[in-house]
């Protein structure tokens, strides 16, 4: 079976002081369609830049990228904008929702850019939101939501237009214990109810502990088992 993510010899630097300072260095990574996997390392690593290249919201020097049918590296920029759209979902640590806009609105938000009509926009935002527990909060903007509440918002806007693969960074970095275990166990439910596949950046030992599959970055690659994942 091909599987849903599959990166092979990534490579990618970022300018510095010193010369070129290489993060991904000939990385692999393969998720099998329904996979849900966590990736850990120390702090600067290259975590959150190997989502940002498999998202196609960051370039990479070397290497290839396919997230099903689609090859990330041979598309351009406008192509890379309609494919996160409609199969990429995102959760960050920082919500980033509008705070002019409502609980609803910010999760119709990407819908209504893909061009999903107003009225199926709004049925699936108000059902990712009865999902995710906050069918009470629809009028509420961020500033009168807590901060679970909040990241529960961006998780609903991350699965709006229902994408194939959800990138999560450091989802509960922000949350206190109680609501980062709610957070965990929605994870857990949606992978199993929807067969959602799941890319999980996270410095919490419990969350990544939950994961079927755990892997390490460290210099440029990925870990496990004391050996180089493929």
């Amino acid at each position: 079976m091909t599987p849903l993510v599959d990166a092979v010899g990534l490579v990618k630097s970022y300018a510095a002081a010193g010369g070129p300072l290489a993060v991904l260095r000939s990385l692999d990574l393969q998720v099998e369609l329904g996979e849900m996997v966590a990736i850990v390392g120390a702090s600067g690593v290259g975590k959150s830049t190997l989502l940002h290249v498999l998202g196609g919201l960051d370039t990479f020097e070397a290497g290839t990228v396919r997230i099903g049918d689609a090859v990330i590296d041979r598309m351009d920029d406008d192509a890379r904008v309609v494919f996160r759209n409609r199969h990429v979902g995102f959760v960050f640590q920082f919500h980033h929702l509008l705070p002019e806009f409502t609980a609803l609105e910010n999760v119709m938000m990407p819908a209504l850019i893909g061009r999903i009509p107003r009225a199926s926009a709004e049925e699936r935002a108000l059902e990712i939101l009865e999902r995710v527990g906050l069918s009470h909060r629809t009028t509420h903007k961020p500033g009168e939501l807590s901060g679970g509440e909040q990241q529960r918002v961006a998780l609903a806007r991350g699965l709006v237009v229902r994408p194939s693969l959800l990138l999560a960074d450091e989802p509960t970095g922000n949350l206190d214990s109680h609501t980062g275990e709610e957070i965990h166990k929605l994870f857990t439910e949606l992978n199993e109810e929807l067969g959602m596949t799941m890319l999980v950046v996270t410095h919490n030992p419990e969350l990544a502990a939950r994961m079927p599959r755990c892997l390490r970055m460290q210099d440029g690659g990925l870990a496990t088992d004391g050996g180089i994942a493929a």
